[in-house]
């Protein structure tokens, strides 16, 4: 039976770049997790193993380390649409780059007293500590021409502890789920938008500033909806995103439905007057969907943040 070659890409994945930027005694951390992928004609590689259209990985793997000191890191978007372009414009056989790239925030360490003397400096400012919240995500693509710019988060776990309800849903002979009208919110979201910015003639968004107004407009609608429905709060920390940033176009979320029951206390001879509660980790209630401005298409794929 004849075949014919799909399609394919290659790069190298999961290079680890820490970039610091030192200003006097004071550093500064970029952490990313870059991964590159390209395609174009890179048929004969498949069909015949000649390399002639090939571009090592492991000098993909060279540029990015290269690039972290010619360019530093002001962001990942920023970061990944220089290397995009320069895999794209450098190569001729290569015709489409995608870089993916998370990023480890770090805290600084504060010390316990400014004024105090501690190896012979008054303050420390090249100590840190990770973050334990969310991780940052970005995926770049270009072709020559076009670009496609999605950035996003996972991983951050938030909980309103009342002002949510669940009723009035299906019932059937399976239906054992008790209707609840004050219950735990939690999930631990993972989101992805889209910006509009798709070409050099454009003004680029602040990709730093974006994120961090993106992430809170999120988490305002998130802390101000009082919630029906998972679902009611999903649409509405995307649409708070995108009537207040215009750099962006489209919002898809997977909230995993991170399910609190109340515990049982009655056989001990306790009222049980929503305090106490098991907090289950599997199974769960996946919800997704997308947000769109009005007349936009959707773009981002829809497993791009699911299981």
């Amino acid at each position: 039976m004849a075949t014919i070659l799909g399609q394919n890409q290659y790069g190298k994945a999961e290079n680890r770049v820490v970039k610091i930027t030192r200003d006097g005694d004071t550093h500064h951390i970029k952490d990313l997790n870059v991964s590159v992928a390209l395609s174009g004609d890179m048929d004969d590689v498949h069909y015949s193993g000649s390399n002639a259209n090939v571009l090592p990985t492991d000098t993909t793997k060279n540029t990015v380390y290269a690039f972290a000191k010619e360019y530093g890191i002001e962001s990942a978007e920023q970061f990944g649409i220089h290397l995009a372009r320069w895999f794209v414009n450098s190569q001729e056989p290569i015709q489409r780059a995608r870089i993916r790239i998370e990023e480890y925030a770090w805290d600084r360490i504060a010390t316990s007293d400014a004024n105090s003397k501690f190896i012979g400096s008054d303050e420390v400012n090249h100590s840190f500590v990770r973050k334990g919240m969310e991780t940052r995500v970005t995926q770049i693509t270009y072709d020559g021409q076009n670009w496609e710019v999605i950035s996003g988060l996972k991983d951050l776990i938030v909980m309103n502890s009342t002002n949510s309800e669940f009723w009035g849903y299906v019932k059937d002979k399976y239906t054992t789920l008790q209707e609840a009208y004050d219950r735990i919110l939690a999930t631990q979201v993972s989101g992805r938008w889209r910006f509009n910015w798709t070409d050099d003639e454009q003004r680029m968004p602040n990709w730093e500033q974006s994120y961090a107004e993106t992430k809170k407009h999120m988490l305002q609608a998130f802390a101000e909806t009082y919630s029906l429905s998972l679902q009611q709060t999903l649409y509405q920390m995307g649409s708070r995103i995108i009537n207040h940033r215009s750099e962006i176009d489209e919002v898809r979320f997977s909230l995993p439905n991170k399910h609190h029951f109340l515990v049982d206390l009655e056989p001990f001879g306790l009222k049980n007057d929503n305090e106490v509660y098991f907090a289950a980790d599997r199974p769960y209630g996946l919800i997704e969907a997308t947000i769109l401005r009005d007349g936009v298409d959707a773009r981002i794929p829809v497993d791009m943040t699911n299981l």
